[in-house]
């Protein structure tokens, strides 16, 4: 889970260059599957922060 969580910040950090000037509305949240399990995540620019709102394990 970490390295696809390591992923979602790296693209995130390229997509929103200057996250506390971002104007748009927040982007969707996304379910990202991982070996052993899924976990939710949502961006939110204004705050430069990636959230993991949920961890699932099969």
């Amino acid at each position: 889970m970490e390295k696809k969580a390591d992923e979602l910040v790296r693209a995130a950090a390229a997509l929103y260059l200057d996250g506390s000037a971002y104007q748009g509305p927040s982007p969707r949240g996304e379910t990202s599957l991982v070996p052993g399990g899924m976990f939710f995540s949502q961006v939110i620019p204004r705050h430069k922060r990636v959230y993991v709102l949920q961890v699932t394990a099969w």
